[in-house]
């Protein structure tokens, strides 16, 4: 029998230890479920998978979780197994059903895609954890133990498993500050991504292990003795040789042999008191001395996951590089354990102001991530929120915002607040205006400059290093580009409709607005009209759901017996020509020119028949009416254009000049584009083997007979064979 060789005996051991007065028969009762559930299974890794969920209860158990938390762990995979989420909250409550419902990866539903249906996994656990910070550390200690046991399993599995746990579960345990869970994560993550590299440097630390021990001894007693001449009682000091992964990413990011990590070692000093930390910090300067830019006060400023410590490098014995931590043991405690430091559901206490924040950060993650549709944007948003920030800069407050290597002043802005960040129009920095590109660094404190008349700009996409603050801008941009839609899908559609003789009033009182939703795949009015301004429906397609079938048919049987161009050509001269001033260069035949581009593959200028082609996503795309690139194109998706308000416009057009390689060709040439009142945007030239200067000039013109004076006049320089426009 199943329990007699598995039983919950010591797991209810290790809970008596600190849950006092608390009712364990429940562990049983889970148990029971468990062994009915899973008895006979097997873990991925081949072990049985009772065995599993006994290890990762009594994980939870270790750590001094409550009892809620230790029930989900010995009961995270029922639901996979076909039980109910009701039939636990009837068992064990509300809060152990919920933790095993939200640690519970989606299976029943099917994805298109491995990336989609890892991002909706992964939204679902972030969902949760806002709700209730105990799925995470059921998930992170499932996680954990599945880690052990990958050397049991094909190489596929260990690259999946170690990819998305150093790219999410080690970051997630960084940031709720259980720092050896996050250590550990790393360094089995780092062992099956890298085994070469993880072997190669496992093996030569292994081969230095005495001669390091006999340089931590040294250090320690060094540090005790100059404590101790200062009177500050160290309650204990503590040298660790750094995890395989640190040493790993020092020596690819700085491109330096193993020889030349020279801080191998993490030193940690335990003081009774706050006052003891900074003392502590000025003896050791005194005798050691300090690297510039590496000493962190995280002490008057914690991190954003309650992380206290004073960090500094020195110079220390034989020349070595040697990094030191000062801090006391409620500090330590917390940067080891993190959240379960100070648990915030154990009977009767209250959430710690510091946990409240950590909460509150965790939350707002999980809401910046709210919007982003994409799986790929998503889960690439996720892992830049959880990456290990590079610098730390405060605001003029004293508040720590943590970023990103690189980041700029909208970073910091968007750290703040997405409104900040939205109306950034400039900052200080340590008292000094700085432009927007200017990079930050660690203790930087910078104030924010903002108008209300400020929006997020395109260019700030390539300014910003943290995925926080490109979100914010791309969710900001598609919101414009969508109103923008909107706006024209709606011109678009009461034009057509005055052309059918209707109104959207008129269709939604006959009831016909659901066949024509229905008939376009759209959910709502708002939808189909953004789908019609961004392309995504064609003009055509909405021409032919607006009409009678019968009509429809004869249009398009008209429109099938031209050719391309002739159907071009008709349009352009079915064009209405009584535009009023004050318009911009393009109008839509009677909409006003939004989200209107000119090609640049033909390069269009006033006076040239034009052609408006609707495209996906970018709104209307203006042609020649011969443009090769639009006669391929489906005419359902060509719309009437004319050229309106060009008074005071120039227009991007290219030419071709081929003339005679003569000294000051080229001056000329510039010479006589210049006094014709064109500007020269771009110039490529070379000479051919037969002595020719090819010239490909790209100019600005006020319209085709400005363009066709100043051709003719290239045309009759004296050296130029010949003009064409490209």
């Amino acid at each position: 029998m199943p329990e007699a060789t598995f039983n919950p005996q010591g797991l209810k051991i290790l809970a008596a230890n600190y849950l006092q007065d608390v009712d364990l028969s429940l562990i049983d009762k889970a148990w029971d479920v468990v062994v009915k559930v899973h008895d006979g299974q097997n873990h991925f890794s081949g072990e049985p998978y009772l065995m599993h969920a006994l290890n990762v209860a009594s994980m939870l158990a270790s750590m001094h979780l409550d009892l809620d938390t230790i029930l989900a762990g010995l009961l995270h995979g029922v639901l996979k197994e076909g039980v109910i989420v009701e039939e636990l909250e009837e068992k064990f409550g509300h809060d152990v059903a919920a933790i095993v419902n939200g640690s519970t990866r989606i299976t029943e539903v099917q994805y298109d895609s491995k990336l989609a249906s890892q991002a909706e996994n992964v939204r679902k656990l972030l969902l949760a954890i806002a709700a209730d910070i105990r799925v995470l550390l059921v998930k992170l200690v499932d996680r954990l133990q599945d880690m052990f046991l990958l050397d049991s399993v094909d190489r596929e599995t260990q690259m999946d498993k170690a990819r998305e746990t150093m790219d999410l579960y080690a970051p997630l345990a960084s940031r709720i500050g259980i720092d050896w869970m996050k250590r550990e994560l790393e360094d089995l993550s780092f062992k099956y991504l890298h085994p070469q590299e993880y072997a190669d440097l496992a093996g030569r630390l292994e081969n230095s292990l005495d001669e390091r021990q006999r340089y931590v001894d040294e250090v320690i007693g060094i540090l005790h003795d100059k404590l101790a001449e200062s009177d500050i009682t160290a309650v204990r000091i503590i040298g660790r040789p750094k995890h395989l992964y640190s040493i790993y990413k020092k020596l690819v990011v700085q491109n330096i042999p193993l020889e030349r990590v020279y801080d191998k070692v993490a030193f940690r000093i335990i003081v009774e008191t706050v006052s003891q930390c900074y003392e502590a910090l000025g003896v050791i300067h005194a005798n050691w001395a300090p690297v510039p830019g590496r000493i962190k006060d995280f002490i008057s400023s914690p991190k954003a996951n309650n992380y206290q410590s004073m960090h500094t490098t020195v110079v220390g014995p034989s020349g070595h590089f040697i990094e030191i931590q000062i801090r006391t043991e409620e500090m330590d405690r917390v940067a080891q354990e993190g959240v379960a430091a100070h648990w915030a559901y154990k009977e009767g206490q209250k959430v710690s102001t510091s946990d409240a924040r950590l909460f509150r950060e965790l939350k707002k993650l999980v809401k910046s991530l709210h919007e982003v549709e994409d799986p790929r944007e998503f889960l690439d948003s996720v892992r830049g929120e959880l990456y290990e920030p590079d610098i730390f800069a405060l605001t003029p407050g004293g508040q720590v915002k943590e970023l990103s290597i690189g980041s700029c002043p909208i970073d910091f802005a968007y750290a703040v607040h997405t409104e900040v960040g939205d109306h950034c129009v400039g900052a200080k920095v340590n008292g000094r205006l700085v432009p927007l590109k200017h990079h930050l660094q660690t203790g930087d404190i910078v104030e924010i400059i903002t108008s209300p008349n400020q929006r997020p700009r395109r260019g700030w996409l390539d300014l910003v290093k943290t995925s926080r603050a490109r979100s914010r801008i791309r969710n900001w941009l598609r919101k414009e580009e969508k109103e923008k839609a909107l706006k024209l899908g709606r011109e678009i559609c009461e034009r057509e409709l005055r052309n059918n003789n209707t109104t959207f009033r008129k269709i939604v009182k006959s009831g016909h607005i659901r066949l024509l939703l229905k008939t376009l795949h759209c959910n709502t009015l708002d939808d189909m009209l953004i789908k019609v301004g961004s392309g995504a429906i064609t003009l055509g397609t909405l021409v032919k759901a607006l009409q009678p079938p019968e009509l429809q048919q004869e249009k398009e049987k008209t429109a099938a017996e031209l050719p391309p161009a002739a159907l071009a050509a008709q349009m352009v001269s079915q064009q209405p020509s009584d535009k009023g001033p004050g318009k911009p260069g393009i109008s839509i035949d009677g909409i006003d020119g939004m989200l209107v581009k000119i090609s640049q593959c033909c390069s269009p200028v006033p006076g040239d028949p034009i052609v408006g082609f609707i495209t996906t996503g970018r709104g209307v795309s203006v042609h020649k009416a011969d443009c090769g690139n639009l006669l391929s194109t489906d005419p359902l998706r060509w719309i009437k254009v004319s050229w309106d308000g060009i008074e005071d416009k120039h227009y991007k057009v290219g030419i071709h000049v081929s003339a005679e390689n003569t000294r000051g060709i080229f001056a000329a040439v510039s010479s006589a584009i210049s006094a014709d009142n064109a500007n020269i945007l771009e110039v490529a030239a070379h000479v051919t083997p037969a002595d020719i200067a090819d010239l490909t000039i790209t100019i600005e013109v006020a319209n085709l007979d400005h363009l066709h004076s100043l051709m003719q006049h290239l045309r009759q320089m004296e050296h130029v064979i010949t003009v064409r426009r490209l």
